[in-house]
């Protein structure tokens, strides 16, 4: 009797992780807004705040882990230039990025935090824009990489309103991009904030 007992409390206990194993959304959709703080590290440039925003998709492994594709874009905003011989410059600049990586979630029924790290690619026309801006004034050679490697980590929180959708708060990131040109050959090490709604499809709500 008790080894019926022990089988049938082991065949329960064994069915109910496979069901809470499987207790998750397959794939997730999210729209934000989002804010960034961009420091060109230039001499001479002042740093830029870009309002813009974009989406992520995401495709879950299992209850934790997932794979994010991110994609933002941030409108153009005024930069000012002052160069070593003295002339001060005006240009203006815009900031995308594509980002793909893993992210890790904690599901529960009323916060659901989250981490990620994401490598991927910028794009920006505030370099060439400078060259542009002060074309016969400035000491330059060739044209300045519009392109640029890109990288991300941090997090946020998402809560859920009902099975399938859920609000953003708040999701925090360091933005790292490496923009070379004549300006500087370092890393530009950035802020971004974001906050949205994110959707869920198929599995469970958990």
């Amino acid at each position: 009797m008790k080894i019926t007992k022990l089988f049938v409390f082991c065949a329960v206990l064994l069915v109910g992780l496979a069901a809470w194993s499987q207790d998750f959304p397959r794939a997730e959709v999210a729209g934000d807004y989002s804010y960034a703080r961009f420091y060109p590290v230039a001499g001479g440039t002042q740093s830029l705040s870009l309002n813009g925003g974009g989406g992520a998709l995401v495709v879950n492994v299992n209850h934790y882990f997932g794979i994010k594709m991110d994609l933002q874009g941030y409108g153009s905003n005024n930069i000012t230039w002052t160069s070593p011989a003295g002339g001060i410059f005006k240009a203006q600049g815009n900031l995308f990025t594509y980002m793909f990586g893993p992210q890790i979630k904690f599901r529960t029924p009323k916060f659901q935090p989250f981490v990620q790290w994401l490598l991927g690619a910028a794009h920006s026309n505030v370099y060439g824009n400078l060259i542009k801006a002060c074309a016969g004034s400035c000491t330059t050679s060739g044209s300045p990489a519009n392109n640029a490697f890109a990288m991300a980590m941090g997090g946020g929180i998402d809560i859920p309103i009902n099975k399938s959708f859920q609000f953003r708060p708040v999701e925090i990131d360091y933005l790292m991009t490496r923009f070379t040109n004549q300006f500087n050959n370092s890393s530009q090490n950035n802020f971004r904030y974001s906050a949205g709604v994110n959707f869920t499809f198929g599995g469970g709500s958990k």
